[in-house]
């Protein structure tokens, strides 16, 4: 924030001619207890009355007179023990804040007297709580939020209605201001209309696609889906910054040594093309000769990449801080990473359609052709993965993650028991959805092995019924005539 900019948002907060259930006035007080308990009440507040940020501001009194403040919030350290001790306060505030929020410290002079701005963000997902305990706004004062259940329900049920995406990242911009931040030609690019010759047709058409709101009259706010879609820098965003993509090569098979790493501070949309093809230029190539040429073809397909990396970033959970998508390259494998649990069983990616936290940012990106209709992705992923006869992707979830993975080639005997059981599952399932039925022929096709070795492919069958993932389909009149489906077919 620039010193005008701080000059005339304090000036604004002063013009409201006293605090309120999102702004709070103070002096010198520096508890730094109190000033936890404060950050939680302003944040629950401000997200109740619609505001995107809470305000504490030092320097000015109950009158809203600036008269300055001795407060030094950089050089406030908190005592205690271990790695604890002589923390810096900021580090010392967040640490005690859950869910994390980002709260900003402004410094400047106004009037020539010191003032000191903290930018507190509104809880987005459940109320901000210190140190275990939620606080909230009563008129000026600050209250425990469980002694106000009407508040507190209102609270929740705010948290149901608002998506993330249509939350604020930045307000108060002109619509100069707005173009400076927003790279608003690739969004015309990507809809595939003209660039308007005007400015405020840019503006208009920003506003009906929700990238931005116009709060006051010749004042926006850009909206969170406008910024993690089309932002120039997201690092200028706060913590949507934590949201960039980052791409990571390593030297073998594990995170030891690292080769180089790449942030993506462009907006997902706005960068995806470009993020396609730095990844792809990171992955290995095979030679394959023909008949006159000798080529280079790519061992992973580009379909794949593009719909697991699209995937990740749609279907992240963005109430989850300080952790963002991520694409690991090894020497064998391709780790896709994105914050957040899935909403549904990993087994049921392929024929189920996606259910997303961001169903906002999933239609818009839709639109933009950044990723397939509701339902195909995933399908045409395995498709690809069976086309140059890779092993099967796995899904994973851990505590606070969901991690597709891509093999590097490998023939069906170097492969272990779970990798060919998962091949046999995704075949079944990709049959499935195509309208037909998996079959040792069409198994033996998937996985290169040759019709001589059928009994192979009878055992990864086998084992598949066995561990309860693929069923026998209908009475077959003969072994050799016998299909499958997968188990929830």
């Amino acid at each position: 924030m620039t010193s005008d900019e701080l000059q005339n948002l304090v000036r604004s907060l002063c013009s409201h001619g006293q605090e309120c259930e999102w702004i709070e006035f103070k002096c010198n007080n520096e508890n730094p207890e109190e000033m936890g308990e404060y950050i939680s009440a302003l944040s629950n507040s401000a997200a109740l009355h619609g505001k995107p940020r809470g305000y504490i501001v030092w320097g000015v009194d109950d009158k809203t007179h600036v008269v300055g403040t001795q407060f030094l919030p950089r050089k406030k350290k908190i005592g205690g023990q271990g790695k604890n001790s002589n923390q810096e306060l900021e580090s010392w505030l967040l640490n005690h804040l859950t869910p994390g929020i980002e709260v900003c410290f402004h410094e400047d002079l106004i009037d020539e007297c010191p003032v000191v701005v903290f930018e507190i963000q509104a809880a987005f997902s459940h109320p901000v709580r210190f140190k275990n305990n939620a606080f909230i706004r009563v008129g000026s004062y600050k209250k425990n939020l469980k002694e106000y259940p009407e508040k507190e329900r209102k609270l929740w049920e705010l948290f149901q209605i608002v998506p993330f995406e249509k939350g604020i990242a930045k307000e108060s911009l002109t619509d100069e201001q707005v173009l400076q931040e927003l790279d608003y030609v690739s969004y015309f690019q990507l809809i595939e209309q003209p660039l308007p010759a005007n400015r405020s047709s840019i503006i208009q058409r920003l506003k009906a696609e929700e990238i931005i709101k116009e709060i006051v009259l010749g004042r926006y706010a850009i909206t969170n889906i406008g910024a993690i879609l089309f932002a120039i820098d997201l690092e200028k965003f706060g913590r949507l910054g934590r949201k960039a993509l980052r791409v990571v090569i390593y030297q073998g098979p594990n995170r030891v040594s690292t080769i180089k790493e790449h942030f993506f501070k462009k907006g997902y949309a706005a960068a995806f093309t470009e993020i396609i093809e730095y990844i792809n230029d990171q992955l290995p190539r095979s030679e394959v000769i023909g008949e006159a040429l000798r080529r280079e073809v790519r061992v992973y397909p580009e379909i794949a990449i593009r719909e697991l990396v699209a995937n990740a970033l749609i279907h992240q959970d963005f109430t989850m801080t300080g952790n963002g998508p991520m694409v690991e390259i090894f020497d064998n494998r391709v780790e896709i990473t994105n914050p957040g649990r899935p909403l549904i069983d990993t087994l049921r990616f392929i024929d189920e359609p996606p259910r997303s936290r961001n169903e906002d940012l999933a239609r818009l990106m839709r639109r933009l052709k950044i990723c397939e209709e509701r339902g195909s992705g995933i399908d045409k992923v395995i498709f690809q993965i069976e086309l140059y006869q890779l092993p099967p992707p796995d899904f994973r979830v851990t505590d606070g993650s969901t991690i597709a993975l891509l093999f590097q080639p490998a023939p069906v005997d170097k492969m272990g028991r779970e990798d060919r059981i998962r091949a046999c599952y995704q075949h079944a399932c990709l049959q499935r959805v195509s309208g037909k039925q998996m079959s040792n022929s069409s198994l033996r096709i998937r996985l290169g092995i040759q019709d001589s070795s059928y009994p192979i492919a009878s055992k990864i069958i086998k084992d598949s019924i066995n561990d309860g993932l693929v069923k026998p389909y209908g009475e077959p009149t003969s072994k050799k005539a016998a299909k499958y489906v997968p188990y929830w077919a």
